[in-house]
């Protein structure tokens, strides 16, 4: 038996384990996703120029990214379970912190704590998913998980544009904190211990070092991919609020509609697609979905019909970026091996904040704020965006064929237990 188990007599259910995990997420991607909706409103409270609410964005994303570089040394010692209730704690006083701001300098000092916090966070969540629920399963469980972005959009967007309209723009920051410590506390009490990497005589203290990690050309490719997908994805996402209300002209106070439509088609579409990518691979499914998020960036930023509805727009944007994601997290989660779970996790999130970051600075260079109101350069940053994903569907397929040769080898030469995440229980499972 198992360290972890041993620990859990009561053994947990794996949807208790997702619905958890989806709870923390939903706080953790809400804490990001709405400050971008948002941007118009405290640009104009605080002074802010509309072009500068990528530079905003690329805070957050810049400190999770140095977060996730420290983690990736430190995360594999610890259960994973109390680590998280502590980026939780962080991110929970980070957030309270941003509604506090009196101008774009503390606005950016919040963000960059609040960023220190989440991108640990991220990369617990997804590890504590990867080692408990089986390789079989994962896709589904990845996709219910990452379903928080869509609960994010469908109900926490929309409200925080709703209670902004009411309260003021620091209104959500609030509200999101408090949830927040309401979420951190459940997870620390109900989830179970997360100790099966440590193993018996400290395995992850033995596991390869960073260095060894990083100098794997499965796991190299597995980031460079990941800077195609958030680079290519965050240089137009910060963006849209404004772009929407400025050069498209859409209502401010209708704007919570278009991220209520859009957050259902994705809530959906991700649920979707974890059996779908369990089914017929990654490559295929997020093939498909990066032609869709191409086909949808170029109608909507750079030849966009007037008589296309900005809601069936935002809708099709939206399935294709979850599409798309699905694929590429389900594969990266069948990368790394146990021990060294969350490391790579730590190091990949900190790959994904640092391309999206450099994606929303990007864009706050490219893009001007034109006399007449309306955001200079969407064009250029939507063809930007194009190119750099059409090179996601190449490292999806080089990477799930070496993956697939690894494990189809590793199962001919290994026991099955050896260097395989610890699941739950065959009892605990609902899908049994």
């Amino acid at each position: 038996m198992s360290a972890e188990s041993a620990s859990s007599p009561a053994a947990v259910s794996e949807r208790a384990v997702v619905l958890l995990i989806g709870a923390v997420q939903f706080v953790n991607i809400l804490d990001f996703v709405m400050v971008m909706p948002l941007g118009p409103d405290f640009a104009k409270g605080l002074g802010i120029e509309s072009s500068h609410i990528g530079t905003i964005g690329g805070s957050y994303t810049a400190a999770a990214s140095v977060a996730g570089l420290v983690g990736g040394y430190m995360l594999d010692r610890f259960d994973r379970r109390k680590a998280l209730a502590v980026c939780m704690l962080g991110l929970v006083a980070a957030t309270a912190a941003g509604g506090l701001a009196t101008g774009l300098s503390t606005l950016l000092l919040a963000r960059v704590c609040a960023g220190l916090f989440g991108g640990p966070a991220t990369a617990l969540s997804l590890s504590i998913i990867a080692d408990l629920i089986p390789a079989e399963r994962r896709g589904r469980a990845l996709g219910a998980v990452m379903a928080s972005f869509s609960v994010a959009s469908v109900l926490g967007v929309p409200m925080a544009l709703k209670v902004a309209e009411v309260g003021g723009w620091r209104l959500p920051f609030f509200a999101v904190a408090a949830l927040g410590l309401v979420v951190a506390t459940a997870a620390l009490i109900l989830l179970p211990p997360v100790r099966g990497h440590l193993g018996q005589g400290g395995s992850a203290a033995r596991a390869p070092g960073v260095g060894a990690l990083l100098g794997r050309s499965d796991v190299q490719l597995s980031y460079l991919m990941t800077a195609l997908v958030m680079m290519s994805g965050f240089i137009v996402i910060p963006n849209i609020s404004a772009y929407l209300q400025q050069n498209l002209g859409y209502p401010r106070d209708r704007l919570w509609i278009i991220y209520f439509a859009g957050g259902i088609v994705s809530f959906v579409t991700l649920r979707m697609t974890g059996p779908l990518v369990d089914r017929f691979g990654s490559f295929r499914v997020g093939t498909v979905g990066v032609l869709l998020a191409a086909a949808f960036t170029f109608v909507g930023f750079v030849s966009y019909p007037a008589w296309l509805p900005i809601p069936l727009l935002f809708m099709g944007f939206m399935m294709a970026m979850g599409v798309r994601n699905v694929a590429y997290n389900t594969l990266t989660s069948r990368v790394p091996d146990n021990p060294v779970r969350a490391r790579f996790m730590s190091l990949q999130s900190a790959t994904q904040h640092m391309a999206s970051a450099l994606g929303a600075f990007l864009s706050s260079r490219l893009l001007v704020d034109l006399p007449d109101g309306t955001l200079g350069g969407m064009g250029t940053i939507a063809w930007v965006s194009i190119g750099l994903s059409l090179g996601v569907p190449v490292m999806l397929w080089v990477v799930e064929n070496r993956v697939r040769s690894r494990e189809q080898a590793r199962a001919l030469a290994a026991p099955p237990s050896q260097g395989l995440a610890v699941p739950l229980s065959p009892q605990a499972n609902p899908h049994a």
